[in-house]
């Protein structure tokens, strides 16, 4: 639960996204946002780190990177500006549901009907919490945020499937992944949108914040995460982050919420939860060493949370069996052996020589 809840600080990070954009970003620039939020915090972490990718962690990289960043951020922001910020939230409230798919095929994880009801009863709660009546759609806004979802859920999987290099940790993966995103927009960026305004202190604030807590310190503890959790079940902690805009936007921004968003947020809160404990593991995931699969002192998982399998308490049960004898009788029945053997070793004949009783060796 400590790496879970880890894991879901980045989601709550990126629920202020929305709020630092409006409030302190320059409006209409959200190819430059992207690009700002990325490759500086990339490149930091790239001299913290000192390491670059070598063999085929190159294209892997820049695989990640553009899946996770590169077009993740472009999408997410061509949908948040083409479509009211409820729309383009509950689009990518989906992303669990397509991670959840991906993983069947790429890693072996079960998708169950638990999981289905968990993404889709999250969906519906995070619409409850960010859809108004007056929402519009826009047919491309509808296509980028769907095909960002289906990108950032393509690169949870591959993330979780692909793992490191020896040596290598969370922080190295994640400046790597944000350089060769951030380098994917900086032309396109360059290309659409033109050279960028002169920024304010206000502006270069909110630039930082975002490069830094929101992207460089989130995606550090969302790629430590998928490196522990089953890929599902760090899909499933994406839907905190329209619950934590609501709360920022109402503790912040003076926004109302109403019963009905308050409904909403507690089912995607407990589709949360229920991801977590229905997130596809591989059909063998327990191997008992002794004792009980359950309950067995040297019992070891794969995973952290998996059931015990039924056969392998089936298996367990005649060392249950054998261990309910009482220790005492046992003990005693060996000491009257034993002296039984020194008695009959005192009777031999003297040219037989003295024979070890099998009951001193015991002892």
């Amino acid at each position: 639960m400590r790496t879970v809840a880890l894991t879901a600080l980045a989601p709550l990070a990126w629920g202020s996204t929305y709020a630092v954009t409006t409030e302190l970003l320059p409006a209409d620039r959200p190819l430059l946002t992207a690009t700002l939020r990325a490759l500086p915090a990339g490149l930091v972490l790239l001299a913290v780190t000192r390491r670059l990718p070598s063999g085929s962690w190159w294209w892997r990289s820049a695989v990640l990177g553009t899946l996770n960043i590169g077009v993740f951020f472009a999408l997410l922001f061509v949908a948040a500006y083409r479509l009211p910020g409820g729309v383009a939230a509950v689009l990518g409230a989906i992303q669990p549901l397509l991670a959840a798919g991906l993983a069947v095929p790429l890693l072996g994880e079960r998708f169950g009907r638990r999981a289905l009801l968990a993404g889709t009863v999250g969906v519906f709660g995070v619409a409850l919490v960010v859809l108004r009546a007056t929402a519009r759609l826009d047919a491309i806004g509808v296509l980028a945020g769907l095909a960002g979802a289906g990108a950032m859920a393509a690169g949870t999987v591959l993330t979780k499937r692909w793992g490191r290099p020896e040596g290598v940790g969370p922080l190295a993966l994640t400046g790597w992944q944000l350089t060769a995103g951030g380098l994917l927009l900086l032309p396109v960026a360059a290309l659409v949108e033109g050279a960028p305004p002169a920024l304010s202190g206000t502006n270069l604030l909110g630039y930082g914040y975002l490069a830094v807590a929101n992207t460089a310190l989130a995606y550090w503890v969302w790629f430590r995460g998928i490196g522990r959790l089953p890929a599902t079940s760090v899909a499933f902690l994406g839907l905190l982050s329209p619950v934590s805009a609501a709360v920022i936007g109402w503790a912040a921004l003076g926004q109302s919420l109403n019963a009905v968003q308050l409904l909403g947020m507690a089912l995607a809160l407990g589709s949360t939860l229920l991801g977590q404990r229905s997130a596809g593991r591989p059909a063998t995931t327990v191997v008992a060493t002794s004792g009980s699969a359950s309950t067995g002192p040297t019992a070891t998982t794969s995973t952290a949370s998996a059931p015990a399998a039924p056969a392998a308490t089936t298996l367990a049960a005649p060392t249950v069996t054998a261990t309910a004898v009482p220790a005492a009788p046992v003990r005693a029945r060996a000491l009257a052996a034993i002296r039984e053997g020194e008695a009959r070793s005192a009777d031999l004949p003297q040219g037989g020589g003295p024979v070890e009783p099998i009951g001193r060796v015991a002892r």
